[in-house]
């Protein structure tokens, strides 16, 4: 999500530093570079090795201590920046910002840089309703500065009122929000996840390995660049995206159901899923009890959904993908052109890395008139954007 982007952190001294951890950590699971400047008051909360050990990468703390890099350091920080946040902003650090006054690193950086600043103030109550305080939030507001307001509640000193550090995830989706670009807002796409169920009895069902991780990456990946999602998600063991319509399902049918209720009304559709191609020919209401003989149990072909998208898609563009075994790219060929696909993903099943349940993948992505392109492993994540940018051609 935020791959590439390079965000500076300023942590002053204050309680809250705590929390700016859980934020680092955050981001870096984004996928973000991140760069932490700490005031010597900072050090006195929280160590420059807990941040360094979660953003990998050298902690800042002395303006005069031996440079890491050859360039002018404060400068070279600056000009890397995609965003600067200030978290935990102390009443003292926005005084220096608002009056021009750089005399540590941190103080120095957010004034060498044209990055966009976000400030995260964390106080007393008092002294963040004081009128120099307010002022001084005013006039950094009027010079374009952004803040992402503290939370009320109890704070540390016990006092009750509004100054505490905002929460790690709202730091963390209005970051996100800023850095990510809109480029699909609105446009309506509905996603396919995860594998269904074909119910033999009351007790046992057919299904695959599919954990529907796929899938829901494109959907958040989706989300986050300003679309309208609606996932239509099998059982799954994984967290419900926010800010997603999620349809729950349990067989090829369900699936079925819901993709036709909702497709007309879509601009793409995305068949990230693994329906069950065959399901019981007949139900036992009853739990088939065991015997002595071995059991053969008939099955039926449930409905191609991929197949019934293509007779009745108008405007839409439908990405699918084969999850193969062997013939990898001949095999997803002929699925394109059976299915009418914009394009398809192919995976071999079988490759490390790139198989059911896994974090990441390795797919081929082909397109209408046949042509392919090829990607190393990536994390899914990365790879629903890829899909995304694809669509955007």
């Amino acid at each position: 999500m935020l791959n590439g982007k390079h965000i500076v952190i300023g942590v002053t001294g204050g309680i809250a530093v705590y929390k700016v951890v859980d934020v680092v950590s955050r981001l870096k699971k984004l996928g973000a570079d991140i760069t932490v400047i700490m005031t010597k008051h900072a050090t006195e909360f929280v160590t420059p090795l807990t941040f360094r050990s979660l953003s990998l990468n050298y902690v800042v703390v002395d303006m005069f201590e031996e440079p890491k890099t050859w360039n002018v350091e404060h400068i070279s920080i600056a000009q890397r920046a995609d965003l600067f946040l200030m978290a935990p902003a102390t009443a003292n650090i926005m005084g220096k910002m608002v009056s021009g006054i750089a005399d540590d690193m941190v103080s120095t950086v957010v004034m060498a840089t044209k990055a966009p600043v976000f400030i995260a103030p964390a106080m007393n109550t008092g002294m963040y309703t004081n009128p120099v305080v307010q002022r001084n939030m005013a006039d950094l507001k009027s010079l374009g500065y952004h803040f992402i307001d503290p939370d009320s509640g109890r704070l540390a000193c016990g006092d009750i009122g509004m100054g505490k550090l905002a929460s790690p995830e709202r730091i963390v989706e209005t970051i996100s929000n800023f850095l990510v670009k809109k480029d699909f807002e609105g446009k309506k796409i509905l996603i396919t996840a995860g594998p269904t169920q074909e119910a033999l009895d009351p007790v046992r069902y057919i299904t695959n390995h599919s954990s529907g991780k796929m899938g829901y990456a494109i959907a958040e990946a989706a989300r986050d660049r300003g679309a309208d999602v609606t996932l239509i998600s099998g059982r799954v063991n994984l967290d419900r995206p926010a800010g997603i319509e999620i349809v729950d399902i349990v067989s090829t049918e369900d699936m079925y159901q819901a993709v036709m209720d909702k497709m007309d009304d879509m601009d793409i559709i995305i068949k990230a899923a693994a329906p069950a191609d065959y399901t019981p020919a007949s139900y036992s209401d009853q739990k088939m009890k065991k015997s002595d003989e071995d059991m053969s149990i008939p099955l039926e072909r449930t409905k191609d959904i991929a197949y019934e998208i293509s007779k009745k898609k108008t405007h839409q563009k439908v990405v699918g993908f084969a999850a193969e075994s062997e013939n990898v790219i001949e095999n997803a060929k002929k699925k394109i052109k059976k299915k009418d696909f914009d394009f398809i993903v192919s995976n071999n099943i079988k490759q490390a890395g790139a198989g059911f349940k896994s974090d990441t993948n390795i797919v081929s992505i082909i397109d209408s008139d046949g042509q392919v392109k090829h990607y190393d492993m990536l994390k899914k994540r990365e790879i629903a954007d890829i899909i995304l940018d694809k669509l955007m051609e």
